[in-house]
Parts: C-alpha cells; sequence; structure tokens
C-alpha cells in the first residue's frame, strides 16, 4: 500500500485543501501537481493571468479545481481568491504550496501531523533552512528583514516569514485583507497574530534550481510595497494593538491581581521595579509624543528592566491628564524661558499654547518628567520594599 495513501482521509477528515497560485511556471507546475496529488485531490489552483503553456498544463486535471484569471493580479490576489473558493467548498484549513518547485509535496504530512497534534486552529509556517547552499543571498536577507519587523509587530519569534508554504486556518483567519502583491504574506501573518492566532514554523525542505526555477519577485518595487506595510503595521501596533492587549490583560485579570501578580509578585528586586516606574513616567511625561511606546520598550529592554511595569507607567499621558501635563509644563518652564505669548487664553488651544512657547514647553515638560519620575520612583521603590519585607521567605534546607 502507497504510504501516502492515508494522507487522503486525513485531508478530509481535516476538511483540508491545498492552495497553488502560479503564474508563468510551466517547467515546474506539472511536478508540483503530481507530487501533491500523491497526498490528496483536494486542489486549488489559482492560474494567475499565464501567459506559457500553463492553461495547457491545467486542462490535463479535469479533476482539480482551477480558477484562470485573464491578467496577472500578483501572488496576495490569487491566494485571496483561493481562500474564499476553499470556504466557498467547506474547508477549514488550507495548505498553500509555490509552483516554482522550491517546496516538497512530500512535507503535506509535517503540516498535517503538526495540526492533528495541536488540536487547535494555528497557522503554519514552512521554515527553510537559509544557509543552505544554493540559497540566494537576497532571499536570505529578505527574511531576516521580515523575521525582525514580524517580532516587533506582534512580539513573536519566528526563524521564516517568508516561506510560501504554509498552512493557515481559514475561519480564524481575517476576513478582509489590504493587500495583493507579496506582501499579502506579511500582513496575513501579522494580523491573524493580532486576533490571537497562534503562529509558528515548522521545519521544511526546499530546494532550489536556478535554472529551471523562476521567481516573479521584482526587488525593488515590491520591497517598496514590503516597507511601507511594515510601516504602517509598527504604527498601528504601537499606537493600538499593544496598548489593547495590555488592557485586555488588566481587564481579563483585574486590576489587584494584576498589579499583585506582574508588579508585585514579579522576580525583579524592589530597585529594579522603582526604576520601571521612574523610566515610565519619565518617558510619558516627557515631549515624546507619538514614540513614547517605542521609547520605553527599547530602553527598558536596552537597561534590562521590567517591560511590563515601564509600558505601565509610560501611559501617564493618557488623554484625561494631558490638559494638566501640558499647563505643569509651561508653568514650570517659564521659570527659565521667557514667556512670548500668555499660557492661557480663552480662545487658545493646549496646541495653539505650545506652539506659541515651544521652548518654554520642552524646558518645563523634561523638568516635570524628571521630577516626577524621580518622586515616582522614590515612593515605588518604598512601597514596594516594604510590600517584599512582607513576602513570605522560603524555606532553606537544613
Amino acid at each position: 500500500m502507497d504510504p501516502a495513501i492515508p494522507f487522503y482521509d486525513q485531508m478530509n477528515q481535516l476538511k483540508c485543501c491545498v492552495i497553488i497560485p502560479t503564474y508563468n511556471n510551466h517547467k515546474t507546475l506539472k511536478g508540483v501537481i503530481e507530487g501533491v496529488l500523491q497526498y490528496t485531490n483536494n486542489i486549488i489552483v489559482i492560474n494567475d493571468g499565464a501567459t506559457d503553456s500553463t492553461s495547457i498544463i491545467l486542462s490535463g486535471y479535469p479533476e482539480l479545481e482551477v480558477i484562470h484569471l485573464e491578467h496577472n493580479r500578483g501572488k496576495g490576489n490569487a491566494l485571496r481568491l483561493g481562500f474564499r473558493k476553499a470556504l466557498s467548498l467547506g474547508y477549514d484549513h488550507a495548505i498553500t504550496i509555490d509552483s516554482d518547485g522550491q517546496h516538497f509535496p512530500e512535507d503535506i504530512p509535517v503540516f498535517i501531523e503538526y495540526l492533528k497534534e495541536a488540536g487547535e486552529a494555528i497557522l503554519l509556517i514552512g521554515s527553510r533552512n537559509m544557509q543552505q547552499e544554493g540559497v540566494p543571498k537576497k532571499s536570505s536577507f529578505g527574511n531576516t528583514f521580515s523575521n525582525f519587523w514580524f517580532w516587533f509587530e506582534t512580539g513573536n519569534k519566528l526563524d521564516d516569514t517568508q516561506s510560501g508554504y504554509r498552512l493557515y486556518p481559514l475561519h480564524t483567519i481575517p476576513t478582509t485583507f489590504y493587500t495583493r502583491k507579496f506582501e499579502f504574506e506579511i500582513e496575513v501573518i501579522v494580523r491573524s497574530a493580532w486576533k490571537g492566532v497562534p503562529v509558528k514554523n515548522i521545519g521544511i525542505q526546499v530546494w532550489y534550481d536556478l535554472k529551471e526555477r523562476v521567481s516573479h519577485f521584482r526587488p525593488f518595487k515590491d520591497f517598496t510595497r514590503i516597507s511601507i506595510l511594515n510601516t504602517v503595521l509598527v504604527f498601528i501596533s504601537i499606537f493600538y494593538i499593544r496598548p489593547r492587549d495590555f488592557f485586555r490583560k488588566i481587564k481579563k485579570k483585574g486590576f489587584k491581581k494584576f498589579f499583585f501578580e506582574n508588579i508585585l509578585e514579579s522576580g525583579d528586586s524592589p530597585s529594579k521595579k522603582a526604576l520601571s516606574i521612574a523610566l515610565g513616567i519619565f518617558i510619558g511625561i516627557a515631549p515624546f509624543w507619538g514614540f513614547q511606546t517605542v521609547l520605553v520598550l527599547f530602553l527598558a529592554y536596552l537597561l534590562r528592566l521590567n517591560k511590563v511595569i515601564a509600558f505601565a507607567f509610560s501611559n501617564v499621558s493618557f488623554p484625561p491628564f494631558i490638559p494638566f501635563i501640558i499647563y505643569g509644563s509651561l508653568q514650570i518652564g517659564s521659570f527659565f524661558v521667557p514667556r512670548t505669548a500668555p499660557v492661557l487664553e480663552d480662545t487658545a488651544s493646549a496646541m495653539d499654547m505650545i506652539r506659541q512657547n515651544l521652548l518654554q514647553y520642552i524646558t518645563g515638560s523634561f523638568i516635570l518628567a524628571a521630577v516626577m519620575s524621580a518622586l515616582f520612583g522614590t515612593v515605588g521603590y518604598i512601597i514596594l520594599a516594604f510590600f517584599s519585607s512582607k513576602s513570605p521567605k522560603p524555606l532553606r534546607n537544613a
């Protein structure tokens, strides 16, 4: 009995299909399809406006679901159409495999076995050995670049975020997307992670045959698109996702439980926690608007302080407190910088006051930040040291 035959049943039981987006890969397409057919006939092929013999090749497989596009619209668009078709056919999961021959259909069981063991909706990305001989240097660099930004945007560290060999949980990934080219594969994993979908790597094989493989990645255009997308995703992560997750954690635990578990009972010393409080207060009050989250997390990491505590106290600049911070900064700054306009006018907004007295505001803001940082840090240390002294000490073995 063919060892691959049982996977036909498993693919059906898991309601899993294989999606193959293809564009002008006539040299390798047939081999990819034949390889996948060894494990399942639940195959959806998207012919993304190919101008070679792709249509002729696909006509030899009437048992497959094939979507023919008149014009090339991009890999992301092809995958989106594939996901939509898979859902309409009743599939719950989809494995995507590139048609350029770099992926091994024999790795399909790797995805299936991991999915079965996970027992939950999970997004799996095949992790390639980018150090092996034959891997283009631009692919290795691009992957390292992508891995870093994925970590920054989600807090999830992966070894390979650009591999097209993936397993998607169709019902839990986002339903609406905004990109249609290569950058789609970044958008989908970042936004899935933001939804709480586990995104993980599994090891796969890879083969780069420079004679037959055709890559449609355009270094300048596609790298620019990816850079723009990452800029947008970083902005959303800083100003929405991280604050949202932080307050969800507090809401889920309750403030009292969060305070005791994440602040008082963390493994850090009272002095380290106090310094983390001081850092958060300083960054929250100082005029770093728009960059506070990035700065406080970066400095907490650099100084090896408690990132949760530092981030929590950096939110001292919440909207209700902003007018008081601005007014206090302007008043303090007036002792050191000559005032160029009245601090308060009936018709003046907070931003008007800052614009008219910018140097005064900046000077006062840094001074206020330093004073409040020292005050909160000192009081925090006293409180934390008190609670620490009251905590039961672990018993030592005699």
